[in-house]
């Protein structure tokens, strides 16, 4: 079972506007200029209801090996619209600050250009979770769910972070998540600031094919259903 928090946080204020209308939605990756691929899904026509909070899943190749094999499978839950973001990387000699403000503003130019109504739900999962931290940091949003991040920004390659990057300080005054397997919880337990943060919900599963699978999939519908997503 899911070890979730008691204390379940109201969103962030957001300003409404029209929806996204279904004619112009692309329903294959699409490249943008910046040479960032984007698929973005509305809810299917059978949905019995549908949720007027969009998910954005933060991503890159660069940084996600696994994201290259295939799709969050959420992208295709029937209730949700979905925006799926496979960022474009930052070549030359950059330090890891740059980069981060890099992912940050093209994840917040594609929100923008593709008008999601609604301050998104942000989903990210393992060194791609830096990059929605980096993100929710100076952007707003309804919830953050973290899919096995790392313990720390430290732990990562210099192949992914050239130089050294702080740890992200923003509070965490709206419903955020982590999800991790049995066997990388010793280790979010003892260095991950969001693990230690007692408002912060914890998700258990078993390994790392529960996580992509159904059983990752339930458990994630029944942390939205209990923030009223």
């Amino acid at each position: 079972m899911p070890l979730l928090a008691s204390t379940i946080y109201s969103p962030r204020s957001w300003t409404a506007a029209k929806p996204i209308p279904r004619t112009r939605l692309p329903q294959l990756f699409r490249q943008s200029s910046s040479s960032t691929r984007y698929l973005l899904r509305t809810p299917a026509a059978s949905a019995p209801r549908e949720v007027p909070t969009p998910i954005v899943f933060v991503s890159s190749s660069t940084w996600d090996p696994l994201r290259r094999k295939g799709q969050y499978i959420l992208s295709e839950d029937p209730r949700f619209t979905c925006l799926e973001l496979d960022l474009a990387h930052l070549s030359g000699n950059v330090s890891s600050q740059e980069l981060m403000k890099h992912y940050e503003s093209e994840v917040a130019s594609h929100i923008r250009l593709l008008s999601i109504p609604f301050a998104p739900v942000i989903i990210a999962r393992r060194a791609g979770a830096l990059i929605a931290q980096s993100y929710i940091s100076s952007y707003p949003a309804t919830a953050l769910l973290l899919i096995s991040p790392p313990p720390a920004n430290v732990v990562l390659p210099r192949t992914l972070l050239p130089t050294t990057l702080p740890e992200f300080t923003f509070e965490t005054k709206f419903p955020c998540a982590v999800m991790c397997t049995n066997h990388e919880r010793s280790a979010l337990e003892a260095a991950n600031r969001l693990w230690k943060d007692p408002g912060v919900d914890k998700i258990v599963v078993k390994d790392d094919e529960a996580v992509m699978g159904h059983e990752g999939l339930m458990e994630i519908e029944q942390w939205t259903d209990e923030l009223g997503i």
